[in-house]
């Protein structure tokens, strides 16, 4: 399996893409922006509405269609998946992005950004949607500014 590595992220505020960019520099990685076809506005967004486009994808766990794929997913043998955590849980692109690729023999690696939430049960449902040939190496949340040697050392611990 190649040595190659993608950090691969959806994120709507920010936060997450400035962790996923500090995690490409870290890891000497490629960087791919997870994006949904019909971008999200700022009501469908609002957690606070029940009938909300998010809360709906989350209630109803639906996956909104993926603008853009990794042509040579291939080529990676480990691909980070970063997201922002919503409802306890990776957001369903995150699901979609998933279910979209064969990750056999590859390994998987999350890491997510929150307000206050940890990352609940969401590398469980992650996990499922990749096939038992998967690696899967435990995540991190990661809030705040992270440095690039702190994520180094995060990279060394999992041998990555």
């Amino acid at each position: 399996m190649s040595n190659k590595i993608l950090v691969a992220y959806f994120s709507c505020g920010g936060d997450t893409a400035v962790v996923a960019k500090q995690l490409a520099k870290a890891a000497e990685a490629d960087l791919f922006a997870i994006k949904p076809v019909v971008p999200y506005t700022q009501a469908d967004l609002d957690w606070h509405d029940k009938n909300s486009r998010t809360s709906v994808e989350m209630r109803n766990m639906t996956a909104p269609e993926i603008a853009e794929r990794v042509e040579n997913m291939d080529e990676y043998g480990t691909v980070f998946v970063g997201f922002p955590i919503w409802w306890y849980l990776a957001p369903t692109i995150i699901n979609g992005f998933l279910a979209s690729y064969d990750f056999s023999g590859k390994t998987v690696i999350p890491f997510a950004t929150s307000g206050g939430s940890e990352l609940g049960k969401a590398e469980a449902v992650l996990q499922a949607k990749c096939s038992k040939e998967t690696k899967w190496l435990p995540g991190k949340l990661i809030n705040g500014d992270c440095s690039i040697e702190e994520l180094k050392k995060w990279l060394e611990e999992l041998g990555v």
